[in-house]
């Protein structure tokens, strides 16, 4: 398996396997066009963020999607760490695992003061994932205002 940077090739692979996370964690449908819009735009603008994927056979298994939030207490970036699947096969094989040990080499290597990640409270599977690999809840809570 290789861990890599994502390019616009992976478009609709990542879009894919973010549709399928959506429906999976928080039984919604999202929009293809949309979706890969988003992806797309991501992919086209590295201010926006990045994705790394995991490949097996030149077959996108597993991606990580990371963007970015400036710290003003700290004067360094936080790293929010997004869109995080595996497909189903593949899960338990250590690809969550690879994928996030690659982005916190390049954290480190950038001067990320640390990750955070959010989850749907009820995705209960992702979120005993992140505890065994080390993770701790924030105390804060997170609120969302539609605009």
């Amino acid at each position: 398996m290789k861990i890599r940077r994502a390019q616009k090739k992976d478009a609709k692979a990542i879009t894919a396997q973010n549709i399928a996370l959506a429906e999976e964690s928080e039984h919604i449908l999202l929009n293809h066009e949309t979706t890969l819009a988003g992806v797309t735009a991501l992919l086209s603008d590295k201010r926006k963020g990045f994705y790394l994927v995991a490949e097996d056979n030149k077959t996108i298994v597993g991606q990580v999607m990371i963007t970015v939030e400036w710290s003003d207490w700290r004067n360094k970036p936080i790293w929010w760490v997004q869109s995080v699947y595996v497909q189903k096969p593949w899960r338990k094989h250590g690809v969550f695992t690879q994928l996030l040990d690659e982005v916190k080499e390049i954290a480190r290597q950038q001067g990320v003061v640390f990750l955070r990640l959010y989850a749907h409270q009820k995705n209960t599977s992702a979120l005993q994932v992140y505890e065994r690999m080390g993770w701790r809840q924030d105390p804060y809570v997170v609120y969302h205002l539609s605009l």
